[in-house]
């Protein structure tokens, strides 16, 4: 009996596998991986940030300072990787990335803002103030996410 449920249960999870699998960037510049791999490193920049704005983790100048212009250093670079060739699966964005072109920009302009503020106060230990700005980029990426990402790869 033994048989009778793991044969089943195997071949359930090979199928869903097979199903799950990532959908490759195939394009020579590989323009979506690239975008996706800056937006991954924006998280793991911001993360430790956000945990100081909930006060989930001390505030220290030094490595707060540094965490928000190493995200300055980040921001400028995935949008050079939004041109017209990089809409292809396994994108996420939605095609009024290309279609609303002006009010993508607009977009990455407030998050360009956000973070600009960001560093300004990092080094100032007016914890209201950080955690504003913190909230400000967070707020920005959502915004942006909600207008021009989908959940669905290639979607």
């Amino acid at each position: 009996m033994h048989k009778f449920i793991v044969l089943p249960l195997l071949a359930s999870a090979i199928l869903l596998s097979a199903c799950s699998e990532r959908v490759k960037d195939t394009h020579p510049e590989q323009l979506v991986s690239k975008r996706q791999a800056l937006f991954k490193q924006f998280t793991k920049t911001l993360e430790p940030m956000g945990l100081v704005a909930r006060e989930r983790q001390d505030y220290v100048k030094a490595d707060f300072l540094a965490s928000a212009v190493a995200l300055q250093e980040l921001s400028s670079q995935p949008w050079v990787y939004f041109r017209a060739d990089g809409n292809y699966p396994p994108t996420r964005a939605k095609p009024e990335v290309w279609s609303q072109a002006g009010e993508f920009k607009k977009a990455q302009d407030t998050y360009l803002a956000a973070i600009d503020t960001l560093v300004q106060r990092a080094g100032s230990a007016d914890l209201p103030a950080i955690r504003a700005s913190v909230e400000a980029v967070q707020k920005s990426c959502k915004s942006c996410h909600d207008q021009f990402r989908t959940d669905i790869p290639g979607g």
